[in-house]
């Protein structure tokens, strides 16, 4: 058993884990402390399960030790083989091992202990399990989405918000019952509905909201461990998880403001489904004027005569793993002279910061790459502006089409511009489900095909 001077000890070393974590979101903040904001986060990490192996009073356990050689490797494996175009679904499959992990430890203490806890810990035991459970199967459901092993679109339930306050109704009559015998079936059926509830809200979210479900479920996440804390007695999982959480829950508030629409409506979910039918007589106008494309050679001369470029990056981009073509072509433009920028929607990928990791990993320099609200008055004055696999946040209909599902979405005004290239692969819709009049305007040329693929060719006749 640990001495009251090792328990402080032990306390000590957990609060200054929990201060590395801190600088650890705070140097992932900025591009130029990332790195080191990563080492703060390992270093804590690695004080808080030596510290807490350390507690044990029979060592070595050798559950402890498969748990951890297991966890280990898996975690090494994963490292190696997953690129960075794979990583929104990494974080979202990272999410649900948090949830399971919390409904198994909340189980397992409820069979320990039974009846016998104290009222305190049973209500910290539900609560454990119940949110576990949503972040398991929504982050499950998540995963499977963004792998595209599911369908993206919103599944939209009739009643479906009466459907989610009767669950939530009877997750608190099961929390009564458990909390007032300490019986298992409660607790399981609690879990159960959660594991439904987790389901439920995740596939009314359309696949446009994608980057904020992610955010939401890191919130998730860290509620949970929170809980878990509570659960366990463990101060370093309240700190950890109200870190984690009340990040995720800030991250996921300033998305929706940059998407102009409330918390609650992306959680409960039907953005991204296709706009209801009118009559045939109402049915709206497709957008004026024609598709016009060009040939890579064209572009590159058009480039070559501009003083000002933009580069719109989009999921389109991470599909094709085109960065580092991308940022090949930023070098063979600068070097000619051409100021070359990025812009970054808050919402672009799968993933909150997707489009900044992804240029961050071919080495493209930060103080090039800007924010939506840094670089949009900046339009007006490009030359040439290059969308990359971007659709619905350069789609004009969310400013000038009030009954667009975007409608009242800020997007990058790349419009303005003296000329926009759109790479696509088709001039299919974007994830939204609607289309684009900015394939018509004039200032529009369109370079079909795979923007590795394309951006190569580009850089090509750029060296000829």
């Amino acid at each position: 058993m640990f001495t009251l001077r090792n328990e402080i000890l032990a306390n000590a070393a957990y609060l200054v884990a929990g201060v590395l974590f801190i600088l650890s979101l705070k140097g992932l903040g900025s591009q130029v402390t990332a790195r080191r904001g990563n080492l703060y986060g390992i270093v804590g990490m690695a004080i808080a399960i030596v510290v807490t192996l350390a507690r044990f009073t029979s060592w070595p356990h050798p559950l402890l030790l498969a748990a951890i050689g297991g966890g280990g490797a898996l975690g090494a494996v994963m490292a190696a083989r997953v690129g960075m175009t794979q990583m929104p679904e990494l974080v979202a499959l990272l999410h649900s091992f948090v949830g399971l992990a919390a409904v198994l430890v909340g189980v397992s203490l409820q069979l320990e202990g039974g009846a016998g806890l104290p009222l305190k810990t049973h209500i910290e035991i539900f609560v454990d399990v119940w949110i576990g459970a949503i972040t398991f199967t929504g982050s499950i459901l998540a995963f499977l989405k963004l792998r595209g092993s599911v369908s993206g679109k919103p599944m939209l339930l009739p009643a479906r918000h009466l459907f989610n306050l009767t669950m939530l109704g009877a997750s608190v009559v099961l929390a009564v019952l458990y909390g007032q015998g300490g019986a298992l079936w409660p607790l399981l059926a609690g879990a159960a509905i959660a594991c439904v509830l987790g389901v439920h809200l995740v596939a009314a979210i359309g696949g446009a909201d994608m980057p904020v479900v992610v955010s939401m479920l890191n919130s998730y996440s860290g509620w949970t461990a929170a809980a878990a804390g509570f659960m366990l007695e463990n101060d370093l999982l309240i700190i950890t998880g109200a870190l984690v959480g009340s990040s995720g829950a800030i991250l996921s508030y300033i998305m929706c403001k940059a998407m102009n629409r409330s918390i609650w409506n992306v959680i409960f979910g039907g953005f991204g489904a296709a706009p209801p039918k009118k009559a045939s007589g109402d049915a709206p106008a497709p957008p004026a004027g024609d598709v016009l494309d060009l040939d890579h050679a064209t572009l590159a001369s058009k480039l070559l005569e501009a003083k000002h470029v933009i580069i719109v990056p989009g999921y389109g981009m991470a599909v094709a793993r085109a960065q580092h073509a991308v940022r090949e072509l930023t070098e063979v433009l600068r070097g000619k002279g051409v100021e070359v920028r990025f812009a970054i929607h808050p919402v672009a990928g799968r993933l909150p910061g997707h489009m900044n990791v992804l240029l961050a990993e071919a080495s493209v320099p930060y103080d090039i790459v800007m924010e939506m609200d840094e670089i949009n008055r900046d339009f007006p004055t490009t030359d040439v502006t290059i969308v990359i696999g971007a659709n619905d946040i350069v789609n004009p209909a969310a400013e000038d089409d009030p009954t667009s599902p975007i409608a009242g979405m800020p997007v990058l005004q790349v419009w303005k511009s003296k000329l926009v290239i759109v790479n696509k692969r088709s001039r299919g819709a974007g994830y939204a489900g609607i289309d684009n009049p900015l394939f018509y305007k004039p200032v529009t040329r369109m370079l079909f095909g795979d923007a590795k693929d394309a951006i190569e060719k580009v850089v090509t006749a750029l060296r000829a």
